[in-house]
């Protein structure tokens, strides 16, 4: 518990339980995931949002198995490219087709 705050924190295993000095109140939280206050929290969840609508959306338009290589044709901010299983993984994670070194794909 850091300094300053009134009361007493005990970590058991991944929880944390706070008690209050003066109050009744008791706040349990998974670890990673603590929230003293309401700002806090509402900072977290802002960030949260922002952190999914930045994120670039990425829909496969075709998929192709031939000779046991799996191939998807994806769009990926109005962009298609050519992509194999683990590229396809890559660009769900958040990375970009500039990050992947990817050349977009030849109109069909």
């Amino acid at each position: 518990m850091t300094k300053g705050w009134p009361g007493t924190a005990k970590l058991t295993g991944r929880r944390v339980s706070v008690i209050l000095e003066g109050s009744r109140r008791r706040a349990r939280a998974t670890e990673g995931s603590v929230m003293f206050s309401p700002v806090i929290g509402q900072n977290a969840k802002r960030a949260a949002v922002r952190k999914a609508l930045d994120a670039h959306k990425v829909y496969i338009t075709a998929q192709s198995f031939s000779d046991g290589a799996y191939r998807a044709r994806v769009l990926v901010d109005g962009e298609a490219y050519w992509v194999d299983e683990f590229r396809l993984a890559q660009l769900r994670q958040g990375l970009t087709p500039a990050e992947l070194e990817l050349t977009p794909a030849a109109d069909d």
